[in-house]
């Protein structure tokens, strides 16, 4: 699979290769999966190279400290592993586990439309351009709109974000257009 037509579309950035780790091939895995752990879980991943994604093949992994190492199958030279790093991994979006009603996953939020009623008024912020994570919340980062800002808006469904329409394509939240 190549990064060309659908392909991009089929998957899901999980994660990111960061660094090598020790001599024989093993590299250090930035998760974005929560656990983290969850990754591993994924038979296949895809990694961007410089012509669009290619199949990457695990053989180990494990959790070290904070993170994540693992091993490419065949692959057993640190400088090779190091061709591999700063790239981003993903996996077939069909390969995600089915969630909740009312539960949604990152990939789903980037793009929608972000309109707010605040004080009885609607105001267009633009699109979610990503999320980002922060510790105590996920973050909406927010571009565009009619005053082209950029806005973080605190991803909390039972204070700011009042519903997300995922066919129509927009997230109503409750914001100051002030902030």
């Amino acid at each position: 699979m190549t990064d060309n037509g659908n392909a991009s579309e089929e998957l899901v950035t999980v994660g990111r290769v960061t660094t090598v780790y020790g001599v024989r091939g093993w590299v250090k895995v930035h998760s974005y999966t929560e656990p983290m752990d969850n990754i591993l879980q994924f038979p296949k991943w895809w990694l961007r190279g410089p012509k669009g994604w290619e199949p990457l093949e695990i053989d180990a992994g494990k959790r070290h400290g904070k993170g994540l190492i693992v091993h490419v199958k065949g692959l057993d030279d640190r400088d090779l592993a190091a061709q591999l790093c700063q790239r981003d991994i993903a996996i077939a979006r069909d390969l995600m586990p089915e969630l909740e009603q009312g539960e949604y996953y990152w990939h789903q939020l980037e793009g929608l439309r972000v309109i707010s009623r605040f004080d009885g008024e609607e105001h267009d912020f633009g699109s979610v351009v990503r999320m980002m994570e922060t510790g105590a919340n996920d973050v909406l980062v927010v571009r565009g709109g009619t005053d082209k800002r950029e806005r973080l808006i605190p991803y909390l469904p039972d204070q700011f974000i009042k519903d997300i329409d995922l066919e129509a394509g927009v997230i109503t939240v409750d914001w100051d257009p002030a902030f």
